[in-house]
């Protein structure tokens, strides 16, 4: 078995029913111990993102700087290139999957919003730190520490994948492909600009992203609204696409595929945890690290974290795709084409990321739809390489110490180059930038374990805590 091989095979197990299962049960568990809280509350959380919070809390960004630090990762590349692969792949059933790990993962964030703030510490350099791996040692005790070193272990190399390679891999493939800017000066660009943020820490990350998530975010749902207005009559059609593909059935069945029902499941969950990352686990490193002193009420902010990227923006590609005819009717799922879907083996001529998105808007907003989908890619994949630094550097001072996060940050601007630089080859180009996106969606998974473990171990106190919370309100 080759490396490819061997990743694929990797992949298939983390992502399979008993991974599924776990994220969308750890979610439905927490939901319902919260007794629908996450969802329910879910407009008292916008009130409470730019609420005035009394006294001098410990911390050292804003909560709205740490979720949009949060939100600067998580809005990416998944939510133009990962929901159309997940569509041109699981097919259209797969947007209900990411809704679904999304509706639940709003309790998953919250509980890994409450915990992050209440187990955190203060570095060497007086800053506050938190995440899984610190929640993990300090909720669970010493016989634990071993599962936080395991979490901050996958935590470092995901984020070189996912954070750096993919992130300026894809900017540059899109920005060589619509404008013709080499791949090298791409990546040249975009490694001096991460340098410039993430050299500063995390005020800095925070202070570009708190200005940087909701210019890039505002733009493009405006431009997806658009695209719908155009397309209305077309929407219900693509609703009625994602329901019936969610549940195993296609215009050619008249049973039900089990097979189809698990591609769109699987691809739709891994999509969704891709874009979202709710029981990933990198976001309440992030929330760590606000001015907050009440745990819930950074979880309650946090929580909104799903909400806007996976509710709000993949849902608005997901409709722009499927309304736009964007997406050929060899390109979608058959019964017979299963095993080879799942493989990751895609019909020839049959476009499964960006460029679907790309082709979706260009198709209703004909010579500017490309360059929009182009645009926001560049500000979706800059913003996520800042905020994964900041994910993989705190994974690494766990594990190493202080000492390590400059040496990280340079190893980081490094990856970015490199993810840019690879394109640069001829040949084995499609099979490196595949296997790329196959190892970091598998690391993927591997964070989410140790999290999701952790997540329900402490729910007990999640749940406490919320009671208590809501009990003063009243």
């Amino acid at each position: 078995m080759d490396i490819e091989g061997l990743i694929g095979w990797v992949n298939a197990q983390v992502w399979g029913i008993p991974m599924l299962s776990l994220l969308l049960l750890t979610g439905l568990y927490l939901t319902i111990g919260l007794r629908f809280m996450s969802i329910i509350r879910i407009p008292y959380a916008f009130g409470q993102l730019f609420r005035k919070r009394s006294g001098q809390a410990e911390g050292d960004v804003s909560p709205f700087g740490a979720l949009m630090t949060a939100l600067s990762s998580t809005i990416g590349t998944g939510n133009i290139g990962g929901v159309a692969a997940a569509i041109a792949i699981g097919g259209p059933g797969a947007v209900f999957w990411m809704w679904m790990t999304a509706v639940l993962g709003t309790a998953t964030k919250y509980s890994e919003g409450v915990l992050a703030v209440k187990f955190r510490e203060t570095d060497a350099n007086g800053n506050h730190v938190g995440g899984p791996m610190y929640y993990i040692k300090n909720g669970l005790g010493s016989k634990w520490v071993w599962l936080g070193g395991v979490f901050a272990t996958f935590g470092v190399l995901a984020s070189w994948g996912t954070g750096a390679y993919i992130q300026s891999n894809a900017v540059a493939d899109t920005l060589n492909s619509t404008y013709k800017i080499p791949h090298l000066l791409t990546g040249v660009v975009l490694a001096a600009g991460a340098a410039a943020v993430i050299l500063g820490g995390i005020k800095r990350i925070a202070s570009v992203a708190s200005k940087l998530v909701p210019f890039m975010a505002l733009a493009y749902i405006s431009a997806g609204l658009i695209v719908l207005v155009i397309k209305i009559d077309a929407i219900p059609a693509a609703f009625g696409m994602i329901f019936a593909g969610a549940f195993g059935m296609t215009e050619a069945t008249t049973g039900i595929s089990i097979g189809l029902l698990m591609l769109a499941m699987q691809k739709g969950v891994a999509r969704g945890i891709f874009s979202n990352e709710a029981g990933q686990g990198s976001a309440p490193i992030a929330h760590a690290a606000a001015k907050n002193k009440d745990p819930v009420n950074q979880g309650i902010v946090a929580m909104l974290g799903t909400v806007i990227d996976t509710l709000i923006v993949c849902t608005i590609t997901a409709l722009v795709i499927l309304t736009s005819g964007a997406v050929a009717p060899q390109c979608l799922p058959t019964p017979e084409s299963v095993e080879q879907l799942l493989a990751g083996v895609q019909a020839a001529g049959c476009d499964t990321s960006a460029p679907l998105t790309a082709a979706a808007f260009e198709a209703v907003l004909t010579g500017i739809g490309a360059h929009i989908v182009s645009i926001g890619l560049v500000f979706f994949a800059f913003t996520t390489i800042l905020g994964w630094s900041y994910y993989g550097e705190r994974c690494a001072a766990y594990l190493f110490g202080e000492k390590i996060i400059l040496p990280f940050k340079l190893s980081w601007v490094v990856m970015v180059l490199l993810g840019s630089a690879v394109l640069m080859l001829e040949g084995e180009v499609t099979n490196i930038v595949n296997l790329a996106w196959l190892a970091a969606d598998t690391l993927t998974g591997l964070m989410a374990t140790p999290n999701l473990i952790a997540l329900l171990l402490l729910s007990p106190l999640v749940f406490k805590l919320t009671k208590e919370y809501f009990a003063k309100m009243k």
